[in-house]
C-alpha cells in the first residue's frame, strides 16, 4: 500500500466492530488502511448477520444502546435510515416457569411460592447485613447483590453453561463489568417506579426497556460501514487470514496474509491494529515474544459458541427477544426469537425462526457434532421446554463461532498483564482493540470506543489515550472521571 496522503499506513486484523470502526474513522481522515478478515463472506465478526433462505439471524443478540453519545451518533452516521426502536423483553426459564428479567421481585417471589420466597428474602437480608468482603469470584459477587438463594436459582446454571466452569472459578471482574450497578434493591425500585433516569450515562444497561436495532440485523450496519470505508479508499480483504506480523528494524510492520486458496500476500504498514484473540496474536508476532509472554497468551481461554436456527410456520409462543434457560436438564443456554428483534429478520410473516445457543470448549463433542445432529438436539430441547413442538420445526441450520467469549478464570488478568507489557515494551505501533483483542468480555460499543482511541493515538503520532481505561460503558476513565472520546 502506497503512502499517498502523507498519513500513516495502517493494517487492521479483523473486520468486526472494532476493526471496521477503526477503518472507517481512518479512511474519513484519508489515511491508507487495509482490513483483513478470514471470513470469505460476512463482515462484523460475532456481530455479523448470517442468512439462510431469506432468514436473517443474530449471533448472540446485539442491542444497540450505549451510554456514550459519541457511539450512538456514529451508529446513526453509518446507518441513518435503517435503525428501528425495539422494545426489550427477556425472561428466565426455571422449572418450566418464566420469570421476567431483569428480575421483577414481586413476580419472582410469587411464582417461586411462599416458602421459597421467604428463603430468598432471608438470604438477601443476610447478604445485606453481612456481605462478603472483597468478593473474589462470580458466586460471591452475585450473592452480595441478590443473596445465595436467588444466585442459585437465577444465575448459577446459565452462567456455568456459558463458561463451562464453576462460578467459584470465574473472576468477580466478569460480574462487576456485565451487571455492574444492578442489585435486587435496584431491580425492586425499577419494578415499582420504572427506569426514570433521563441521562443515558446514569442508566443501568441491564434495565433498559428499549434499544435501537438495524432492521435486518446487526450485520447490516457493519456491511454499510465496510461499504463506506471502501468508498473512502479503504481496502477490506475478505477470506484472508493474517498469519505473520513482523516488526522490522526500520520501524515498519510487515503483515503476511493467507487466502483460502493458500495464496500468500505481503503488505507494509506504519501501524497495526489487532482485534484477533491475544493468543492468536502471540503466535503470529515476529520477532517472537518471550517465552513468558507466549506462555501467558497460550493460557488465555476462549469459549466457542454454536447457534442452531429452527424455522417454523407455527405462531410464536413467546414475544420476548430471548429467554435464558436455567434448566440443567437441557444443554441449550438461551433461546432467541428473531422476529421479536425485527420483523424483517423473517422473509415471510407466516413463519418464525428461533436461535438456540450452545457453548463449548474446543475439542468437546458438541463442537464437532454434525449439523443434522445439532438440529435434532435443538428440536428436542425446544419441545422439552414447551416453546415449540418438535413436529412444528420444518427447517434449520447451524452457525459456529469460535472464540466467542474470552474466559474470565482466576488467572486471566495476570496472563493479560504479562502479554500487554510485552507488546508495550517490544512492539511499537502495535495496538489491540475489541473483545478478543483485549480479552475483555464487553459489548460492541466498548469495542468501538477502544478502536476509536487507537485511531486518535495513530493520528496524533503518540499515545494520548490508554485504551485499557475504556470501561464497560464505553466511557474513557481518566483519574476517576468518565470522559467522552474526542470526535475523530
Amino acid at each position: 500500500m502506497e503512502r499517498s496522503s502523507g498519513l500513516p499506513r495502517v493494517g487492521i486484523i479483523g473486520a468486526g466492530p472494532a476493526g471496521l470502526t477503526a477503518a472507517y474513522l481512518l479512511s474519513k481522515k484519508g489515511a491508507p488502511v487495509t482490513v483483513f478478515d478470514a471470513d470469505p463472506e460476512y463482515v462484523g465478526g460475532i456481530s455479523r448477520t448470517p442468512r439462510y433462505k431469506g432468514f436473517h439471524f443474530d449471533i448472540g443478540g446485539h442491542r444497540f444502546f450505549s451510554k456514550s453519545q459519541a457511539i450512538e451518533d456514529l451508529w446513526s452516521e453509518i446507518l441513518p435510515d435503517d435503525m428501528l426502536t425495539r422494545p426489550r423483553s427477556s425472561k428466565i426459564c426455571y422449572r418450566r416457569r418464566f420469570f421476567t428479567y431483569p428480575l421483577d421481585a414481586r413476580e419472582a417471589l410469587f411464582k417461586l411460592g411462599l416458602l421459597e420466597a421467604v428463603r430468598c428474602a432471608a438470604s438477601y437480608a443476610k447478604a445485606k447485613i453481612r456481605p462478603m468482603k472483597d468478593p473474589r469470584n462470580l458466586e460471591e459477587w452475585v450473592t452480595n447483590q441478590f443473596g445465595s438463594r436467588l444466585f442459585a436459582i437465577f444465575f448459577k446454571t446459565y452462567t456455568e453453561k456459558v463458561w463451562g466452569i464453576d462460578c467459584r472459578s470465574i473472576s468477580a471482574d466478569w460480574a462487576a463489568q456485565r451487571i455492574r450497578g444492578l442489585s435486587l434493591g435496584v431491580a425492586i425500585r425499577n419494578a415499582l417506579l420504572g427506569n426514570r433516569a433521563r441521562d443515558r450515562s446514569k442508566v443501568v444497561k441491564t434495565l433498559i426497556d428499549t434499544f435501537r436495532y438495524p432492521r435486518k440485523g446487526p450485520g447490516m450496519l457493519w456491511e454499510e460501514c465496510a461499504a463506506k470505508t471502501r468508498a473512502l479508499g479503504g481496502v477490506v480483504r475478505m477470506g484472508e487470514r493474517v498469519i505473520q506480523s513482523r516488526f522490522r528494524s526500520d520501524g515498519t510492520w510487515q503483515l503476511t496474509s493467507l487466502s483460502r486458496a493458500q495464496e500468500r500476500f505481503e503488505f507494509e504498514f506504519d501501524h497495526v491494529i489487532s482485534t484477533a484473540p491475544l493468543r492468536d496474536l502471540a503466535e503470529m508476532l515476529l520477532p517472537a515474544p518471550s517465552s513468558a509472554a507466549l506462555e501467558a497468551a497460550r493460557n488465555l481461554k476462549y469459549r466457542h459458541f454454536i447457534i442452531v436456527v429452527l424455522i417454523s410456520p407455527a405462531k410464536p409462543r413467546f414475544a420476548d427477544n430471548w429467554i435464558y434457560i436455567h434448566e440443567p436438564s437441557v444443554k441449550v443456554g438461551r433461546v432467541q426469537n428473531f422476529k421479536a428483534w425485527s420483523p424483517e429478520m423473517v422473509p415471510d410473516p407466516a413463519f418464525s425462526s428461533y436461535g438456540l445457543e450452545y457453548f463449548c470448549f474446543p475439542g468437546e463433542s458438541l463442537w464437532s457434532a454434525g449439523d443434522s445432529e445439532l438440529i435434532e438436539l435443538a428440536t428436542k430441547e425446544i419441545d422439552q421446554l414447551g416453546l415449540l413442538q418438535a413436529h412444528e420445526v420444518v427447517d434449520g441450520c447451524v452457525v459456529r463461532q469460535p472464540n466467542a467469549y474470552p474466559v474470565y478464570d482466576k488467572d486471566y488478568s495476570r496472563h493479560v498483564a504479562v502479554f500487554r507489557a510485552e507488546i508495550e515494551r517490544h512492539y511499537p505501533r502495535l495496538y489491540v482493540a475489541g473483545r478478543n483483542g483485549m480479552h475483555k468480555y464487553n459489548n460492541q460499543d466498548h469495542a468501538m470506543m477502544t478502536a476509536w482511541l487507537c485511531v486518535e493515538n495513530i493520528l496524533a503520532g503518540r499515545n494520548v489515550y490508554d485504551v485499557w481505561k475504556v470501561n464497560q460503558d464505553a466511557e474513557y476513565i481518566e483519574s476517576g472521571v468518565a470522559e467522552e472520546a474526542p470526535p475523530a
